[in-house]
């Protein structure tokens, strides 16, 4: 800082508006500042504009107070860093007045909650209200029958423990765990446990380019060549590169050279360098080739041109070149040689040797990513600060194309609902700040979107945490990191679309066990309801209630989380999110499995009361094939779309956890019924008690397999 004339190194935290700083090559800038001296001065804004090529600056030029961030070339922002030149400048705000901590502000908002949360609270409301009316209604008719008043109390409690899924929340959490564990081992760190299954519910990407469908990084694209050779040479002296560190253009050159590079260095001695000059925009190197002196010229090719030798010939072909090269969106450089005024090279005449393109090029996989995305359902939209003609260039490259590029600019002319519209048709939004970022997420969500955001700069923290799930990438600032529900080791596009192939197997195993769960409450509720109405005795004692609760769903419903996919969940639509647990279909086989159980149940019950069994006898066969049905529809319910014997080996295989959860229960309820019997007011069954309870099985699965063979037969034709 230069205070008093002097110039003194000072903590950052001690600046004030109004003092003077000095800035050089490598500094971060320390606050927002207006540039007052500027010498070839280069900065990296990519945190706050998303922009990835440097930003020239200057301090000659004069703004309008409405120049958007990206424009502002006599400006310096806090958190920015310079990568070349020097400069002189006039602190304007400090701490929390700066660009860069207004963005971070929009992190202390609250995320919205995820789609599992909002079900689960609207589920657990109706399904207690449900229970509780039905319990009372049970109740009440019970005491009009003259039953005894202590006999249904403790029925109603002992019905209530088992309808309500006490083990769900456990259930939820074990599946998101896992799930975010299988997560860290596909790159993605979870900080958010319900992200996970908001990952199987996302239906739309708001992705950023630079870093996630880019490298990230400038690398030659195109060349044109009119001397290999000198074109080579010039590349490489005319080079500050060191070890592929320092100017982004000057490390692309020396990664396309690659061994040449050192070789051409150590060949040809320097004699004499002019740094980048923005005002000439070129830069020059003398060296000594092959005993003689040449300068080497590298600029932009409108200020090479009016000093070229080159025939008209060579100037027409260059012209073609250099306009299609930077139609595309690309930064086009020229290189040019001259053996005359190497001390002056604006006053040398120079010979253009050809032209070289640079782009931050798309990832190799990203196309492919997108494509996946696509065919499961899912758009993407890039949201980017570039320039629209290099965004569009990198969005048809990679297959991400709309009907037209919408401006950050146009957003701002346009009300709500113009914009949403637009976003109907749109794929890519350029010039986007972090403002349009922010509020093009809430329209989306506004329409019933679930959206992930990535994100890696400052700028993209109000839009990570107001989406569905933000998106944070491994290499990004600390701040994004922090606003985000999951962060990428790897910044990669396909890296998002595998994870969310992977969220909704979490997503389809919630949705099994959520159907398992109410299945068997919902099965044991009729059964008693029907022995009720029908004026009959109690089918199930309080204590057998009870414990079927601890050998069917404690044995099975943890196991739920181990189900592994199936078939390829990215082929198929993704589901609304009102349907994302319980849908029509979902409900009918539910409502189905529960009265299957329930009706054979009874009909067992009084079967063997009329053939003259004991009531303890049909109370005992009544649990069993309670509990063995139970069992029954957790295998049936770990193929959603396929019957059990379509396929059994895959019927078989797709969780073999729950074969080992069966087991436990198994041994469990034989030894209750052969060793303890007395403490559940049953009887050791007989061969014949055991003939009936097989049969009842038998008759349960033929029904459950036999609507779904029915459910799979029809879903086959409607795709035909």
């Amino acid at each position: 800082v230069r205070r008093n004339g002097i110039e003194t190194l000072i903590p950052s935290r001690e600046l004030v508006p109004g003092d003077i700083v000095v800035l050089s090559e490598g500094d971060l800038i320390p606050a927002d500042l207006r540039l007052i001296e500027a010498f070839a001065l280069e900065v990296d804004e990519a945190t706050l504009t998303g922009e990835s090529l440097p930003c020239e600056k200057s301090a000659d030029i004069l703004l309008s107070i409405e120049t958007p961030l990206y424009e502002r070339r006599n400006t310096l922002f806090s958190g920015t860093s310079i990568l070349r030149g020097k400069a002189t400048a006039l602190i304007y705000a400090t701490a929390s007045d700066t660009v860069i901590a207004k963005i971070a502000e929009a992190a202390q908002q609250r995320s919205p909650d995820s789609p599992l949360t909002r079900s689960m609270h609207l589920f657990s409301k109706q399904l207690l209200i449900a229970i509780i009316s039905i319990l009372t209604l049970l109740g009440i008719i019970s005491l009009w029958q003259g039953r005894s008043i202590e006999e249904m109390i403790s029925f109603l409690l002992a019905q209530l423990v088992s309808a309500v899924p006490e083990g769900l929340p456990i259930v939820i959490t074990l599946i998101l765990a896992i799930g975010a564990f299988r997560l860290s081992r596909h790159k993605v760190l979870v900080r958010h446990l319900p992200s996970v299954e908001s990952l199987g519910s996302t239906t739309l990407i708001a992705t950023d380019k630079t870093g996630t469908i880019t490298e990230g990084i400038l690398s030659v694209s195109q060349t044109h060549v009119l001397d290999k050779l000198e074109l080579e040479r010039c590349a490489a002296l005319c080079n500050d590169a060191h070890d592929l560190h320092g100017d982004s253009v000057d490390v692309a050159l020396a990664k396309w050279l690659d061994e040449r590079f050192a070789l051409l260095n150590s060949r040809h001695e320097r004699l004499y360098y002019h740094p980048f000059d923005p005002k000439t925009r070129m830069m020059g190197s003398i060296n000594r080739i092959d005993g003689a002196e040449k300068l080497y010229v590298k600029g932009a090719y409108e200020a090479l041109l009016p000093r070229s030798i080159n025939d008209q010939s060579d100037i027409c072909i260059l012209e073609e070149s250099h306009t299609a090269m930077a139609s595309k969106g690309l930064r086009v450089l020229a290189f040019g040689v001259s053996e005359h005024h190497w001390e002056d090279p604006i006053a040398a005449p120079v010979r253009i040797v050809g032209l070289i393109a640079f782009a931050d090029r798309p990832k190799a996989e990203a196309a492919e990513a997108i494509r996946f995305a696509k065919e499961a359902g899912i758009r993407l939209i890039m949201i980017t600060g570039d320039n629209p003609i290099t965004a569009k260039a990198i969005a048809d490259e990679v297959g991400l194309s709309g009907e037209s590029v919408l401006m950050g600019s146009d957003i701002d002319t346009m009300d709500d609902e113009a914009v949403s519209i637009r976003l109907e048709s749109t794929a890519l939004i350029a010039r986007a700040m972090p403002e349009h970022k922010y509020r093009i997420v809430k329209l989306l969500q506004n329409r019933g979107e679930i959206v992930a955001v990535t994100g890696d700069g400052v700028n993209d923290v109000p839009a990570l945490k107001a989406a569905n799930l933000g998106i944070a990438m491994g290499s990004g600032s600390e701040a994004a990191k922090a606003s985000s529900k999951m962060v990428l080791v790897d910044n990669n596009l396909g890296v998002i679309v595998d994870a969310i192939s992977q969220g909704r197997v979490f997503s389809d195993n919630l949705r099994k066990v959520l159907f398992y769960l109410l299945s068997t409450s919902l099965g044991e509720i009729l059964l008693i309801s029907m022995a009720i109405l029908s004026a009959l005795p109690l089918p199930l004692h309080p204590t057998q209630i009870l414990w079927i609760n601890i050998v069917t769903d404690g044995m099975c419903d943890k196991t739920f989380a181990m189900c592994q996919e199936e078939g390829d969940v990215m082929k198929r639509p993704v589901r609304p999110v009102k349907y994302a647990f319980f849908d029509p279909p979902m409900l009918y086989r539910l409502g189905w499995f529960a009265l299957v159980t329930a009706s054979i149940s009874i009909l067992l019950f009084t079967s063997m009361l009329r053939h003259g069994f004991s009531l303890e006898a049909s109370t005992t066969a009544t649990f069993t094939t309670v509990v063995a049905a139970q069992w029954i529809n957790a295998i049936l319910i770990q193929k959603e779309t396929e019957p059990f014997l379509k396929n059994i080996r895959r019927s078989i295989s797709i969780n073999r956890w729950l074969w080992g959860g069966i087991v436990a229960g198994i041994v469990l309820q034989i030894s209750a019924l052969y060793l303890i019997p007395e403490w559940f007011h049953s009887i050791t069954p007989t061969t014949e008690m055991i003939k009936w309870i097989g049969s009842a099985l038998v008759s349960i699965f033929i029904l459950e397999e036999g609507y779904k063979w029915i459910e799979y037969l029809r879903n086959r034709t409607k795709r035909v």
